[in-house]
């Protein structure tokens, strides 16, 4: 279950904008809520590791436990584990609803699947850690076309990565290979390396 509450405490805490928006408050206060947030001491490797963990959370609004499996499954491919990780969790629905540019953030994302307004290849879903396979087509529903949220988005948001197409008039978008690490526009820096170390 995602976790619930200020929506910007995890982007103080590791002092970067993960939340993808350009008025985060960290760009402010760069550094960790609360009353001593500037007085901390210099953090150990373990920290500097568990912030990547969160960092990477946070950015995709994963849960622990799903995190946890999705580290498992990705340790398990053949692939290098770090990799495998965000190729997993950048190819679910939300987050290629964020990519399309339907959506401004992967609240906003989740919000539109979560309620229906998502059809993957015709059909309509509603669970965003849906995993979306390589030819499949994520399309607004008739009546999500419409939405001024989905139009404001659109405008502001850049082109999508090169692994994914898009087709502004229909507020459509198709997967047309897996992502390439160098490729994934993450809001923030990330090292996986970090994190496959922390988990393992």
């Amino acid at each position: 279950m995602q976790k619930l509450g200020p929506k910007h405490r995890m982007c103080r805490r590791v002092g970067a904008a993960v939340c993808g928006r350009p008025n985060c408050p960290t760009n402010k206060r760069p550094y960790p809520p609360g009353q001593h947030g500037r007085g901390r001491r210099r953090p150990s490797e373990f920290h500097l590791r568990m912030l990547e963990k969160q960092k990477l959370r946070a950015m995709y609004g994963v849960g622990e436990r799903q995190f946890r499996g999705y580290f498992r499954e990705a340790a398990g491919g053949k692939g290098v584990t770090g990799e495998e990780l965000l190729r997993l969790l950048e190819t679910r629905m939300d987050s290629l609803v964020l990519r399309l540019g339907f959506a401004q953030t992967m609240r906003q994302a989740r919000q539109l699947v979560s309620h229906g307004h998502m059809l993957l290849d015709g059909k309509r879903i509603d669970i965003p850690s849906v995993r979306v396979r390589v030819g499949q087509t994520i399309q607004a529903t008739p009546a999500a076309r419409n939405f001024l949220s989905i139009h404001e988005s659109l405008e502001v948001t850049p082109d999508p990565p090169p692994y994914l197409e898009r087709d502004k008039g229909e507020v459509s978008g198709r997967l047309s290979r897996d992502p390439l690490r160098s490729e994934i526009p993450l809001p923030v820096p990330v090292d996986e390396r970090l994190v496959v170390e922390f988990m393992s």
